[in-house]
């Protein structure tokens, strides 16, 4: 099948007015993915009077931006399937590229906000990063992973060599936390002046629906009493989730409740690692009360597995920072994490769950049996509104957008602070709460 050309940039939407076009601006850079925090950010700073112009592809895309007259979506990237030839990757990735420097030299926006690097992470790093300096643009990059080859372990000197010049190149670094800012200082040498913490905001993409717990589980083949946990997202060796299959097989015994839920595609080039955690699984001893979904799950199945679910477990072996936490925070669900990054720093323990070490079975089943004995996991609807409800206040987008905004402010007088505004959540009318 071929390819959907995607839309140019050149003419402005219709709905882009002059007003709104003089107002003050913003450019996303997102390459392409990441749906959820392009749509909670961009929404949120339109909400505050912004005008945001969105570069992404048909990923990204979504009737809400095209709704918005303060949004401006530029489909750059169009199909990124994988399915598709390489001589068809290549024609598209380079036209994407054509298309981005030319939008740069007219863009009208003063800020460039780097979301996410595109398909060359050297060059995205160095010489793209020059050129849109040498077009007198303010450079805005958030690290929502400090070094992610270093957690994906293929790091090399060459990758911190592009990734501290892009570091040096951009005017302010956001990051989610205290503790992601003071190990990008320590190890690449940021000035902390430099740097500003803007919360990551909840998941509003995601539908939530009138859907019950009740019914969320009998679609998983779950009983109303079982204890489900679920490890949520892209299967990859740094996620740990070999070490969760150990910690349930020690749990398993002791409670014939238990049930472990694993919902998430593997990465491609982890095809290994995929083949070692199904063999996990059948050694375990307990397959038949374990639930894997080894693919893709879009958003409008995400509630599912969150609803019926009782606690969120987070294995990880290294990592920055997890979106998947608040994607469950937004579910109510408890979580128990391992001290990696800076996820001590998002845990209440014993109300929004427990902290264990990395690569401890042990540790990991202990904490685990916690959060169901102390009543921070379970069937407990008034536990999972006020998870919901403290989420809320600390990861509402008007409290991210408002600091974004001051950052953006202290680089051009164009775009003055703004007050914390929360913007409709997405589906709104529709039973989402």
């Amino acid at each position: 099948m071929t390819p959907a050309a995607p839309q140019t940039a050149a003419p402005a939407p219709a709905r882009a007015t002059d007003q709104t076009l003089a107002a003050p601006s913003v450019t996303l850079l997102t390459g392409g993915f990441d749906k959820p925090y392009t749509f909670g950010l961009a929404t949120a700073l339109a909400a505050a009077g912004i005008f945001v112009e969105i570069v992404g592809g048909d990923r990204l895309d979504c009737p809400e931006y095209h709704a918005n007259p303060r949004i401006r979506f530029l489909n750059f990237r169009g199909d990124q399937a994988a399915r598709a030839s390489a001589a068809t990757k290549i024609r598209r990735v380079l036209l994407y590229y054509l298309r981005l420097l030319r939008y740069a030299a007219a863009a009208r926006p003063k800020i460039f906000h780097v979301l996410w690097n595109n398909k060359f992470q050297a060059f995205d790093r160095t010489l793209l990063m020059l050129y849109y300096k040498t077009l007198g643009k303010k450079l805005v990059v958030t690290a929502h992973n400090i070094n992610q080859a270093a957690r994906d372990g293929h790091d090399s000197a060459w990758n911190r060599l592009t990734l501290g010049i892009q570091y040096r190149l951009a005017d302010r670094v956001f990051v989610h936390n205290d503790g992601m800012k003071e190990r990008l200082c320590r190890q690449f040498g940021t000035r902390p002046a430099k740097v500003a913490v803007i919360p990551f905001g909840i998941n509003n993409d995601v539908p939530n629906t009138d859907l019950t717990r009740e019914d969320a589980r009998a679609r998983l083949g779950l009983a109303p009493g079982d204890r489900a946990l679920l490890f949520f997202g892209n299967i990859r060796p740094y996620k740990g989730l070999e070490n969760l299959i150990r910690a349930f097989a020690l749990l398993a015994p002791s409670d014939p409740r238990y049930r472990l839920l694993i919902a998430g595609s593997p990465h491609f080039g982890d095809e290994q690692y995929l083949a070692d955690i199904k063999t996990a699984i059948q050694e375990s001893g307990f397959a038949s009360r374990i639930i894997s979904r080894f693919k893709f799950i879009p958003d409008e199945e995400t509630e599912i597995y969150c609803k019926a679910a009782d606690l969120m477990v987070l294995p990880y072996n290294d990592i920055s920072w997890s979106g998947v936490l608040i994607l469950g925070y937004t579910f109510g669900l408890p979580a128990v994490v391992t001290d990696v990054g800076a996820l001590r720093e998002e845990i209440l323990a014993g109300e929004t769950g427990f902290v264990c070490p990395p690569r401890d079975p042990n540790a990991l089943a202990a904490d685990i049996e916690r959060c169901f004995a102390g009543g921070a996991a379970g069937n407990c609807q008034q536990r999972r509104r006020a998870i919901e409800d403290w989420a809320g206040r600390r990861y509402g987008w008007g409290a991210a957008a408002a600091a974004a905004s001051a950052g953006y402010a202290e680089l051009t007088a164009d775009l003055p602070q703004i007050a914390p505004a929360t913007p409709p959540r997405r589906g709104a009318g529709r039973g989402v709460a």
